[in-house]
């Protein structure tokens, strides 16, 4: 009995201390950081990008009074997905209306695995060694954001959940999560026919895609793979969005990778050099200045 109690006191003092030298060595890295001034960039860089993402969701949500444009939008789309073979959004949505934990799950991927996740991944890479990575993310997210805000005002559209009730979807987030897009608190930021292109999944695989990159840790690999797909499966079966939706969402992720790689290539190391030149040249006036 004395034994295994001082077994069991010994590992405890192993955990404790390990646990110590891990705060010694995230504190010795948080001292070096604001020591070297690290810490107002990282103050800058947020402050700027959460400018941005709130400047986008407020101009999104500026353009929502045109309901009539919207319906008739959302009409063409079923339109082409019934010329295709696959519209199959109403099977989908009342394929899940008899199983309440399916519900559950799927409203809780819509809604938690977008923005939420999006930050706290954001944070990771940001944070804990991937600045590379996260600055493609970054810029990615937000030219697709731009170019999403334009398909917005030029096209658009309602989604599944708000079309007449004679299509008979279901809202399962407002129906059964009590999560609603048309809230009051929420009106400023929410643009009610946004569903041409589907951010939620354009998005899902662009951090997914990132993700996948960027680490070699089996269980955030297979959430990387996992993003896509049950944001895809999620979309639809809470009648948020068309198909049409997401593949229009994947062509418009696709245009903001490539923003971000064309500034990595071309756009960062020439505005580098500006820079460069126009420190030299006024280091060169303040020599030759008496």
């Amino acid at each position: 009995m004395t034994r295994g109690t001082s077994f069991g006191g010994a590992s405890r003092h192993v955990i404790y201390l390990g646990v110590a030298v891990e705060l010694g060595v995230r504190s010795r890295k948080i001292i070096d950081s604001v020591s070297q001034r690290r810490v107002y960039r990282d103050v800058f860089e947020i402050g700027i990008v959460a400018f941005a993402f709130l400047l986008y969701f407020l101009v999104r949500g500026s353009v929502v009074d045109r309901d009539a444009e919207a319906l008739g939008n959302a009409l063409d789309v079923i339109r082409v997905e019934r010329q295709l073979g696959f519209f199959w959004e109403p099977q989908l949505n009342e394929a899940v209306l008899d199983y309440g934990a399916l519900i559950q799950f799927f409203n809780a991927v819509y809604f938690w695995m977008d923005f939420p996740l999006i930050v706290a991944l954001a944070l990771w890479m940001y944070f804990f060694g991937h600045r590379h990575e996260y600055t493609i993310a970054r810029d990615a997210l937000l030219a697709s954001g731009a170019i999403a805000l334009v398909v917005y005002h030029l096209f658009p559209v309602a989604p599944p959940r708000l079309l007449p009730p004679e299509y008979a979807f279901i809202d399962t987030l407002d129906q059964y999560t009590h999560i609603s897009y048309q809230a009051q608190s929420l009106q400023p930021f929410v643009n009610p026919y946004a569903a041409m292109p589907s951010l939620h999944y354009g998005w899902a695989v662009l951090v997914g895609g990132v993700l996948f990159w960027t680490t070699k840790n089996v269980w955030l690999r297979a959430l990387a793979v996992s993003l896509p797909i049950g944001q895809f499966t999620a979309i639809l079966f809470t009648a948020n969005h068309y198909i049409l939706d997401a593949m229009g969402g994947l062509v418009v992720a696709l245009m903001g990778l490539l923003i971000a790689l064309a500034l990595q290539g071309w756009g960062y190391p020439m505005l580098r050099r500006a820079i460069e030149r126009r420190s030299g040249a006024g280091d060169a006036a303040n020599a030759a200045s008496p």
